[in-house]
């Protein structure tokens, strides 16, 4: 079961709705958005917000009386990543004429001038990957450890459930929702990266063909890093209960 929720603005006649979840990202969010409009035009906004302290559901509010295509679903407490997606996707799926879910972070790490790339790369596939380990691809601002510890986890993930995926890690994706439906979330239990991996594991076992476009990932610009050492622990245990789970 989820937790209660309140969503302010609701969602109609909806095509391609990219999916934002926040945590403390007020210094962030109202930029984002105006940024995503500015480069793709014709797609709508949910902001899946964990109640954040910093007041970032109520800047999305407030964003809400310029930019009706913009909806906000609040939860009742941080559960993180993974719960917040998961939740999102099921109150997106309830919309018919939803045709497509963008996953997007919100401290501009992904860079909304790609949108319109991803976009037309969908028509190609059932799940394009805003991938940093294509030809084309990279990050800016990461330390080496940082790097190291993100080119070896997917490493790492492709050799254990042998993913067809160069970027099994990257947060910004675009899914068919026909295809989403497919997957099963009713036994996943990881969040962060881990999530991100776990439902691309998933996508492929429902029989997804996936198509890599290369992105530049760029360190965040504002707030604090969501990097920790659960995180990480969980992501080395992660391609082993994918694999292992029937």
């Amino acid at each position: 079961m989820y937790p209660p929720v309140h969503i302010f603005g609701k969602i109609y006649s909806m095509k391609q709705v990219v999916i934002v979840p926040t945590y403390n990202e007020k210094e962030n969010i109202t930029r984002l958005i105006r940024e995503i409009f500015k480069h793709a035009p014709d797609v709508y906004i949910l902001v899946v917000d964990d109640s954040s302290p910093d007041g970032t559901a109520q800047a999305v509010r407030d964003l809400q009386q310029s930019y009706p295509k913009v909806s906000l679903l609040v939860r009742e407490r941080k559960e993180g990543l993974g719960k917040a997606y998961i939740h999102a996707f099921q109150e997106v799926a309830e919309d018919p004429s939803v045709s497509k879910i963008i996953m997007m972070d919100a401290d501009f790490s992904h860079d909304p001038k790609t949108l319109p790339i991803l976009l037309e790369a969908s028509k190609r596939a059932d799940v394009v990957v805003g991938s940093r380990y294509v030809v084309g691809g990279g990050t800016v601002g990461w330390e080496l450890w940082r790097r190291i510890l993100s080119y070896g986890g997917n490493l790492y993930c492709r050799l254990i459930t042998r993913m067809p995926v160069a970027d099994c890690t990257t947060g910004f994706n675009v899914i068919d929702i026909y295809t989403l439906k497919k997957v099963n979330f009713s036994n996943f239990d990881l969040s962060g990266y881990a999530f991100i991996m776990e439902l691309k594991y998933a996508l492929w076992k429902a029989g997804a063909s996936f198509f890599e476009v290369p992105i530049i990932f760029t360190n965040r610009t504002g707030g604090e890093s969501k990097i920790s050492n659960h995180i990480v622990y969980e992501g080395i245990l992660a391609p082993w209960k994918m694999i292992l789970r029937k």
